[in-house]
C-alpha cells in the first residue's frame, strides 16, 4: 500500500496529511500539525522559514513514525513569496507579502511598464505584493546584487529536503512575471525592470518528480495552495469557486487566457492551473474575522462567535477589499472607521465581516458572469469558510446562487491527487 504525505502551509497554519487508497476509496489522517505567522522585525513583516523547516521535518518524522514507508511528499503554500539565495546561503529576511516595503515601489515599476501592459502580457491582476513588485523593492535595496537564484517558499522548502531547485508554473505565475501565451518568464519583463536574468529558469509542471528525501519521493504538486485547491474540488468545469481561507479566492477553469480590457478593468487574474488557467480574483477572506477575534474575544470558539454574529441584526458592512483592512494595526479601529454607525456588541463587529464578504463573492460572480460572458448556477466553496454555515447562507441570498459547501481539505487533497497521477501515469 502506497502512503503520500500532502504538506499544506497557510499563511496562519501548516499541516501533513497522509492518504493511501482501499479499492476506490480514498483515505486520508492528518498526522502533524502546527501554527505559522508573520512576525515583525525591525518594523518589517517576515517569515520565519528556519521555523516552517523545522516543521516540515517534524512533521515528515512523525508520518514516518505513524506509517513507516512514504511513497511520495509535496508542499504547497501561499504564493507570491519567495527566499533569495546567494549560492547554498539564505539572503535574509523572507519578507511576508503583508509587509508595505513595496508600497513607493508599484509607481516606480509602473513608470517602466504600465500596469495595462504587464496585464496584457501576463493577465495576472494587481496586487501590491506581486513578485514582481517585491523583487524590483529588493532591486533598489541591493538585495539582488549578490542574488544567484530565488525560489518561492514551497519551492525553498523543498531544496532544503532533496538539494534539488525548482520553479514550478502554477506558484510562478502568481508572481506577475509569466506571461500567459508562453507560459514561461517573460523575458521583456525581466529586461526592462534590469532584473538578474540568471534568476530566472524554466518552469516546471505539476507531476514532476524532483528529487528525494530520506527515500521518499519529492514531487511538485501544484505548489500554489489555490492550484491545488482547484485540483481536489470535486465540481463541474462550468461552475464557480471559492478557496475560503485567509483570502477568498473566487473564479472558474477557463482553456485560455483573457487579458481584454474589461477582465483588466475588473482585475480578475489569469493563473496557472493544472492544464488550464485559473481565472480568478483575490477576495478578502477569513482575515478580517481571525483578527476581529484576537482584538475582541482572544480564543472564543468560532461556533459561538458565529452565533452571536447570526444572533445580531447590525445592518452595516464595509468594502472588505478596501486597502484598510489589508494590515491594519487595529482590526477592530479599522471597522470603526469605516462603519456609519459604532457596532454595539462583538456580534455586530462579525456580523459585519460576514455579510461583507458575501456581498464581495456576489459582486465577483456578477463581474464574473460580465467578463466571461456566461452565467453559472452553482458557487462550490472549499475550505475553512465552508464550514460556516451562516456565511454560506448569506453568500447564497446575496449571489442568487445555489451554495455546495465541501468541508474539505482541497487544497491537501489536489496536492495528493497530482502525486497520485505520476504512478498512474508509470503504471
Amino acid at each position: 500500500m502506497n502512503i503520500y504525505l500532502a504538506i499544506d502551509i497557510g499563511a496562519s497554519s501548516g499541516r501533513h496529511i497522509a492518504a493511501w487508497k482501499e479499492g476506490a476509496e480514498l483515505k486520508t489522517e492528518e498526522v502533524y500539525r502546527f501554527p505559522n505567522g508573520v512576525e515583525t522585525v525591525s518594523g518589517h513583516l517576515e517569515w520565519n522559514i528556519d521555523s516552517l523547516l523545522m516543521h516540515v521535518k517534524a512533521g515528515i518524522a512523525e508520518a514516518k513514525k505513524r506509517f513507516g514507508e512514504i511513497r511520495s511528499l509535496s508542499i504547497d503554500t501561499w504564493g507570491v513569496d519567495y527566499v533569495l539565495l546567494r549560492g547554498d546561503e539564505e539572503i535574509r529576511p523572507a519578507y511576508a507579502y503583508r509587509d508595505s516595503r513595496t508600497d513607493r515601489i508599484v509607481p516606480k515599476v509602473h513608470e517602466i511598464m504600465s500596469f495595462s501592459e504587464l496585464y496584457r502580457r501576463t493577465g495576472i491582476q494587481f496586487q501590491p505584493f506581486n513578485t514582481i513588485y517585491q523583487l524590483y523593492a529588493d532591486k533598489l535595496a541591493g538585495r539582488l546584487q549578490e542574488a544567484t537564484d530565488f525560489l518561492m517558499i514551497p519551492e525553498y522548502l523543498m531544496w532544503k529536503l532533496c538539494g534539488v531547485r525548482s520553479h514550478e508554473y502554477t506558484n510562478a505565475t502568481t508572481g506577475g512575471m509569466v506571461n500567459s501565451e508562453s507560459r514561461e518568464y517573460d523575458a521583456q519583463i525581466i529586461e526592462r525592470l534590469g532584473l538578474p536574468k540568471r534568476l530566472f529558469h524554466p518552469l516546471q509542471q505539476p507531476g514532476t518528480v524532483i528529487g528525494e528525501y530520506e527515500g521518499i519521493r519529492v514531487v511538485l504538486c501544484a505548489t500554489h495552495d489555490t492550484g491545488s485547491a482547484v485540483e481536489g474540488i470535486p465540481m463541474e468545469d462550468d461552475a464557480v469557486f471559492i478557496s475560503s481561507g485567509t483570502w477568498s479566492l473566487l473564479g472558474v477553469k477557463l482553456d485560455q487566457p483573457k487579458t481584454d480590457e474589461l477582465s483588466e478593468k475588473e482585475n480578475w487574474s489569469n493563473e496557472g492551473g493544472v492544464g488550464y488557467i485559473r481565472y480568478l480574483k483575490n477576495i478578502m477572506g477569513m482575515w478580517l474575522v481571525n483578527r476581529l477575534r484576537d482584538e475582541i474575544c482572544p480564543g472564543k470558539p468560532f461556533p459561538e462567535i458565529v452565533q452571536e454574529a447570526e444572533e445580531s441584526s447590525y445592518p452595516y458592512t464595509i468594502d472588505a477589499n478596501s486597502q484598510a483592512f489589508l494590515a491594519p494595526e487595529s482590526m477592530k479601529e479599522a471597522f470603526d472607521k469605516a462603519l456609519p454607525e459604532k457596532p454595539e456588541k462583538p456580534g455586530d463587529y462579525f456580523r459585519s465581516a460576514y455579510q461583507s464578504l458575501a456581498y464581495c463573492y456576489r459582486d465577483a460572480v456578477q463581474s464574473l458572469e460580465e467578463s466571461t460572458g456566461k452565467n453559472y448556477d452553482s458557487i462550490y466553496i472549499v475550505g475553512g469558510g465552508a464550514k460556516n454555515a451562516f456565511l454560506n447562507r448569506l453568500t447564497e441570498e446575496a449571489s442568487k446562487k445555489k451554495v455546495v459547501a465541501l468541508p474539505i481539505e482541497a487544497t491537501a487533497l489536489g496536492n495528493l491527487k497530482i502525486q497520485m497521477s505520476v504512478d498512474e501515469e508509470e503504471k
